[in-house]
């Protein structure tokens, strides 16, 4: 289509959507308000004149609008862009900010800033709310939360403002940042010779010193019960096959402690389970890769004599106000680069380290047989039940998703019944464990990867805290099939876990209506979804999960979202072994 002579000038919003597009922004995530007039503009420019800029994507609340640029990176790789509306939609998506900035996840996260001035410019004032809502320092919200942050001055700064940011988000330890638009700013004649393209790279990720990374070696290779526990490690395919190879080659097993990713395939023989608990208190060697939290010290005793290696791009987790695990060697690098580089250190075992490996590797591989043994036993007890536990659910949803769906997880449903077989597919919510973000993440990742199987694994507490009409809307607006199975007991289950774990002979044990826990009566969670034309059940008996199951992955087939309301009972004592754990 040919340029429209009559357009307006071109302004600063449009050179700044083709420098987000210059700098492989996919998409824009917005929820708009009276600071977007220059940007809606700009997209419309673009469409007639064919310009190449970013897709725009209506979010109707500012929680799942970031999270979607989370699921979209786990999926892609790629950072995205998410707009929402001055002060109050700030507010809105802070939650879903802190997640991101948690797990190091890249984002362009931006905002409109009310006019600056009362009039005489384009953009200057003209509702009553732009009076109140200015901020002596908008960024001041979030600055805690992101790398950087700056506010767009000049139309002259465009080009290198996006650069600066998208080369600082991209690089280690990775990140959001921030970045606050005028009005006015927006709506100024663009600068002359703007070249929208990108001029800074993101700085190349750490790589491990060398005398840290003989140490480490050195400390692995004398170790006689070593073990490796991980959280976030997993970013990509030939990430996870690295640490399959450095764990088979020197019998090294895994445990994923509260996985926000998959680090090892769980049928591959050196994945250790779950639970740090039964390796720390003997290991002499412990390696803890890129994990915040490898285990609660208040609950978990490590040997005394272990040696302790923390590594990933910030190991001691600077950012975080008080964290004091013991530590003997804090190795700085990218986790893939730190195994790959100890492959090549550590060479192939020789020598008296081979019967020490091999003794090893039969401890772990019986240890793994009892595991499954128990996982057996486990299973066959679920048939005698009359109602749908946690277990039951797990057990019945690892027997119809696939191998290659993608888990969500943002709730309490055990891992430990779940075969996750390839990299990428299952995540958990972000160690800030701000609820709500499993039903945007979801719809993210399921636009990053369209052909893929895409299922959200959420409590009823944090589907709430989800936003479901607007995350509803947004799946049936662009055609983003998902399923969300909503494990639903009526109850915060991780507030009422807490509160037995510090009180399990308490008087919140013995009155039934425990303040702050119950959600009771419970909404028809299905009937939500069926508002936005997607398919939605309830379902109370175990006979009916199966099945109920079957019908919600035909409805994806066909293009249909998808809401499993599952009504699944909570056990006080389950919730108290589960809190000593």
């Amino acid at each position: 289509m040919t340029q429209d002579k009559s357009s307006p000038p071109k302004t600063t919003a449009d050179a700044y959507l083709g420098a987000l597009s210059a700098h492989g922004i996919d998409y824009l995530f917005g929820n708009a308000g009276t600071d977007f007039p220059a940007i809606i503009e700009g997209f419309a420019r673009a469409q007639i004149n064919a310009s190449p800029v970013p897709k725009p994507i209506t979010v109707p609340h500012e929680n799942v609008a970031v999270s979607m640029a989370y699921g979209y990176y786990l999926g892609t790789g790629r950072p995205q862009a998410v707009m929402l509306h001055v002060n109050v939609g700030t507010a809105n998506g802070i939650c879903a900010l802190m997640n991101a900035a948690r797990d190091n996840i890249p984002m362009l996260f931006t905002s409109g800033r009310t006019p600056i001035t009362e009039q005489g410019l384009d953009g200057s004032r003209s509702v009553q709310i732009h009076w109140a809502q200015e901020m002596f320092d908008q960024a001041g919200m979030v600055r805690e939360m992101v790398k950087w942050d700056y506010e767009l001055r000049l139309p002259e700064q465009v080009e290198h403002v996006v650069d600066r940011a998208i080369s600082i988000t991209k690089s280690a330890p990775m990140g959001p940042v921030y970045l606050s638009l005028p009005r006015e700013v927006l709506a100024m004649p663009a600068a002359n010779n703007i070249a929208a393209k990108a001029t800074s790279a993101a700085a190349t990720p750490p790589a491990p010193a060398k005398h840290a990374l003989q140490e480490a070696a050195t400390m692995i290779a004398n170790a006689k019960a070593p073990v490796i526990i991980a959280s976030s490690y997993g970013h990509t395919e030939n990430a996870v096959v690295k640490l399959g190879v450095l764990a088979e080659s020197w019998a090294l097993p895994i445990v994923n402690f509260r996985p926000r990713r998959i680090a090892l395939p769980t049928d591959h023989p050196m994945h250790a389970g779950f639970e740090s608990a039964p390796f720390i208190k003997d290991a002499d060697v412990i390696i803890v890769l890129e994990a915040d939290v490898p285990w609660i010290p208040s609950l978990h005793k490590v040997n005394a004599d272990a040696k302790i290696i923390h590594i990933g791009s910030d190991p001691l987790f600077a950012n975080y106000p008080m964290r004091s695990f013991p530590c003997d060697l804090a190795l700085t690098a990218d986790g893939e680069l730190a195994i790959e580089a100890l492959i090549d250190e550590l060479g192939a075992p020789e020598g008296d380290a081979l019967k020490q490996i091999e003794a090893r590797r039969k401890t772990i591989a019986a240890r793994k047989a009892e595991q499954l043994e128990a996982r057996k036993a486990a299973e066959a007890k679920l048939e005698d039940f009359g109602t749908i536990n946690a277990d039951f659910l797990a057990k019945c949803l690892n027997a119809q998703k696939g191998d290659d769906a993608v888990i969500l997880s943002e709730t309490q449903v055990p891992l430990r019944l779940f075969d996750f077989t390839k990299a990428g597919c299952f995540f958990s919510v972000s160690p800030a464990g701000g609820l709500g973000w499993g039903l945007g993440a979801a719809l993210g990742l399921k636009l990053a990867k369209p052909e893929a199987r895409v299922i959200t694994l959420i409590g009823d507490g944090a589907y709430m805290f989800g936003n479901p009409t607007p995350a509803h809307f947004v799946a049936s607006a662009y055609e983003l099939p998902t399923l969300t199975i909503v494990a639903n007991n009526r109850k915060w289950g991780a507030v009422r876990k807490a509160t037995l774990g510090m009180y399990p002979d308490g008087a919140a044990t013995r009155v039934n209506d425990v303040a702050f826990t119950n959600l009771e009566p419970s909404p028809e969670y299905h009937k939500v979804i069926e508002a936005s034309g997607g398919y939605g059940e309830k379902v109370t008996d175990p006979k009916d999960l199966e099945p109920a199951l079957k019908r919600a992955f035909k409805a994806l087939d066909e293009g249909r979202p998808a809401l499993l309301n599952v009504q699944v009972e909570y056990h006080d004592n389950q919730a108290l072994a589960e809190a000593k754990k």
